[in-house]
């Protein structure tokens, strides 16, 4: 029987991101499910505590084993999902992995400017051209969709996480998908997780993609994880 598979979004993104990944992978035959994030959780939330919320959905669904894909800071919890509940996740797609090499400094002062809703929309879109966009790509389908308050709790949630809880995390095979022009999670962060885990884990490389990589490429993306997870899925069963 195939497994399910469940998103999760970039930082202070909501799941209508994945709606082309997700409706590649229904007509491919899977059961795809993008969880929203929350809206609130406690202080002093860790990426463990949001992990715990993950499993929860899961619970709900009566899924007890997942495919689990994770977009930027999604596949930040994607890792902590595998380093606590490994038996839960089949395989990890990791796509515009960070975690391991940090960003530039000011291309971090641009990402919070993103969620910085008192910025006139000129300005704003200049932000998220420079943090998500290889040059060419229109930036103005991410003009909507942000979500500060999430992304501060998520956000917090990391750094209230030591980074060596998850960043070396895997699952019995794993995907990473990486953009080329990735300026906020550089390609070498996918490279060097690669190189962790030669045996078990696969990189995608798409070219004239960014950080934002799922409204960028989506053919490209859908078909490197339809791919990847449909040789997971006739590997288990053979």
């Amino acid at each position: 029987m195939t497994l399910p598979v469940v998103l999760l979004p970039s930082l202070g993104r909501g799941a209508g991101d994945f709606d082309a990944l997700v409706a590649a992978l229904r007509a491919a035959g899977f059961e795809a499910l993008a969880l929203e994030p929350p809206s609130t959780v406690p202080a002093g939330s860790t990426l463990h505590d949001l992990a715990d919320l993950v499993v929860a959905a899961l619970d709900e669904q009566g899924w007890s084993r997942v495919h689990l894909v994770g977009h930027a800071f999604g596949q930040r919890l994607a890792r902590c999902v595998v380093a606590d509940h490994p038996e839960r996740v089949a395989t990890l797609t990791m796509l515009a992995a960070g975690g391991l090499v940090p960003m530039e400094p000011a291309i971090a002062q641009s990402l919070l400017a993103c969620f910085d809703e008192s910025l006139p929309a000129d300005e704003h879109l200049a932000h998220v051209r420079l943090v998500f966009f290889a040059d060419g790509n229109d930036p103005a389908v991410w003009a909507g969709g942000w979500l500060p308050a999430t992304a501060a709790l998520q956000h917090a949630a990391v750094l209230a996480t030591p980074p060596g809880e998850w960043t070396s995390a895997a699952a019995e095979r794993v995907l990473v998908v990486q953009g080329v022009q990735d300026a906020c999670a550089v390609p070498e962060n996918g490279r060097r997780y690669v190189a962790m885990h030669p045996t078990i884990a696969t990189l995608v490389e798409i070219d004239s993609a960014g950080h934002a990589l799922l409204p960028e490429q989506p053919t490209a993306v859908a078909a490197a994880v339809v791919q990847f997870l449909g040789e997971q899925e006739r590997a288990t069963s053979s």
